[in-house]
């Protein structure tokens, strides 16, 4: 049986999406059950990724999992980005810009540091699909979208879908 969603994805066009988001100086019960919420909403959403400000929450945390069988969820608690290293294009979409893919640059291969769900920092090195996730999703904290790499030829070719979002949000 699928559970509810926990929270609603915040959508393009809202302005929490574009705000920096705060460091988590605890990791309590609110921390713990909000990552519980998050994953329910990322998978009931098939999403490979979700960044606290995607649900409401401008809060330094974000989960990953990439694994086909969707039982490898991967926590970053005020994560770092340590080291970015070569370059690859490759389609990218978000849960809070649904239905618009694009082709974006990222790194090939990251580095990065946070903490865990038990408090405990671990570093992380990263390629392919893990790497673009980890930029991605720490993206959301810094108030950053995938559609802001975009050149303007790109984002002329996704404007009315953008427009539409936006729409959605007033």
């Amino acid at each position: 049986m699928k559970i509810k969603n926990r929270f609603p994805i915040v959508v393009y066009g809202q302005e929490s999406l574009r705000e920096t988001s705060v460091k988590i100086e605890k990791i309590d019960d609110y921390i713990t059950n909000l990552i519980e919420d998050m994953s329910v909403t990322m998978y009931n959403n098939s999403g490979v990724g979700l960044a606290a400000p995607q649900v409401g929450k401008n809060l330094r945390l974000f989960i990953i999992d990439i694994s086909s069988k969707k039982n490898d969820l991967k926590v970053f608690i005020n994560p770092k980005i340590l080291k970015l290293v070569g370059k690859n294009i490759g389609e990218e979409g978000c849960l809070s810009v649904p239905g618009i893919y694009a082709d974006v640059p990222r790194a090939e291969y990251v580095e990065a540091e946070a903490l865990g769900i038990d408090g405990k920092k671990f570093t992380i090195k990263a390629e392919g699909l893990l790497a673009v996730a980890i930029q991605h999703e720490n993206d959301h904290l810094e108030g950053k979208l995938f559609v802001d790499y975009l050149d303007k030829l790109d984002l002329l070719k996704i404007k009315n879908k953008l427009d539409k979002l936006k729409c959605k949000v007033k």
